[in-house]
């Protein structure tokens, strides 16, 4: 059985494909600039993104860092470890429960989140002011889609 499609999904597939392009060129060269920038301080794209998630909020339990990175509670040990040797994160108690073990980014990580975080935008805004008008409305279009299905 062959299906249909019509004239609007066919256009739909079109943008999601000039999307999905643009996305994978983006995070090539994001990925790149990352990785030269974190080979410095000898921080891994795992470790990188764990800063990340511990930089919006003000701690993290090893249980949620091994929930959010999709490891195991050993694994994300080990991730804590050698964020904490590097002086990027801290390890403190709860203080209602002093066996629970919090670990949350220091002004250290935060600075290389940060400055990452520049990094990324400006290669975003060199890649954003080659894109044509439709081709800028459709990165807008997929944004706030994005945006509110991340909200829902």
């Amino acid at each position: 059985m062959k299906l249909s499609t019509s004239g609007a999904s066919s256009a739909q597939h079109v943008d999601a494909d000039r999307i999905a392009d643009f996305v994978m060129l983006t995070q090539r060269s994001c990925i790149l600039n990352l990785s030269n920038e974190l080979n410095k301080g000898n921080v891994s794209f795992p470790q990188f993104f764990l800063l990340t998630y511990l930089s919006s909020e003000d701690y993290l339990t090893m249980s949620d860092i091994a929930k959010k990175m999709g490891h195991s509670t050993a694994a994300a040990t080990g991730l804590v470890d050698r964020l904490e040797k590097l002086g990027y994160v801290e390890r403190v108690h709860a203080a209602e429960d002093r066996r629970k073990i919090m670990v949350r980014i220091t002004s250290k990580g935060v600075d290389l989140v940060n400055r990452m975080r520049k990094e990324i935008a400006a290669d975003l805004a060199g890649i954003l002011s080659e894109l044509d008008e439709d081709q800028a409305e459709a990165v807008e279009h997929t944004k706030r889609a994005i945006r509110a299905r991340a909200i829902a």
